[in-house]
């Protein structure tokens, strides 16, 4: 079946990140948030506009079809286009949360940096943020995680329960912070 019978996700090269449920606010910290615009920028200001002059020199070489530059130029600004679609709808839809405003809390919400402390007697912390930025392997975690949802709303003290493929595990709330990230 040829390409002009699929329906191309806006997604799909951006497979890592999910959609947002439907419904759903795009919380995102404001360091997040000037992340995906200064790559939005990048990608306008610079990439592209370095693009168009390489494929507007490549067309003028004459026959397209056997045109390397032109043939990969026009693939890798579809590319491009698909990606700042993506980034400005992000953008659009972003909702601004600065986890630093929300003074004394000893609650988990957005934007909490949480301690927490397993059956093992294992400390591990965690800051949970927006989808765009979650980073698991830094200790930002999406608002939308199973983790994060066991932690919601959890107070210093409090157990709360996750499951996991291993099984259930029980977590104890050792410290919530609210700082910039």
């Amino acid at each position: 079946m040829g390409k002009a019978f699929i329906k191309e996700s806006e997604d799909d090269e951006l497979g890592a990140t999910p959609r947002l449920p439907q419904g759903v606010k795009n919380y995102i910290t404001p360091a997040g948030y000037q992340r995906l615009k200064e790559e939005f920028d990048h990608l306008w200001k610079v990439e592209r506009p370095e693009l168009v002059k390489t494929i507007t020199w490549a067309a003028s070489n004459g026959d397209r079809s056997e045109n390397g530059d032109y043939i990969y130029g026009k693939r890798r600004l579809r590319e491009i286009d698909r990606c700042l679609r993506f980034l400005s709808k992000r953008l659009d839809n972003a909702e601004v949360v600065d986890p630093t405003q929300r003074g004394e809390c000893d609650q988990v919400f957005f934007g909490a940096t949480v301690t927490v402390c397993n059956t093992q007697g294992e400390e591990h912390t965690y800051s949970i943020v927006g989808m765009d930025e979650a980073d698991p392997g830094r200790g930002l975690i999406s608002w939308i995680s199973p983790l994060a949802k066991a932690l919601l709303k959890a107070r210093e003290g409090d157990s709360v329960r996750l499951n996991t493929p291993g099984g259930m595990e029980e977590l104890e709330v050792v410290e919530i912070r609210y700082e910039a990230l």
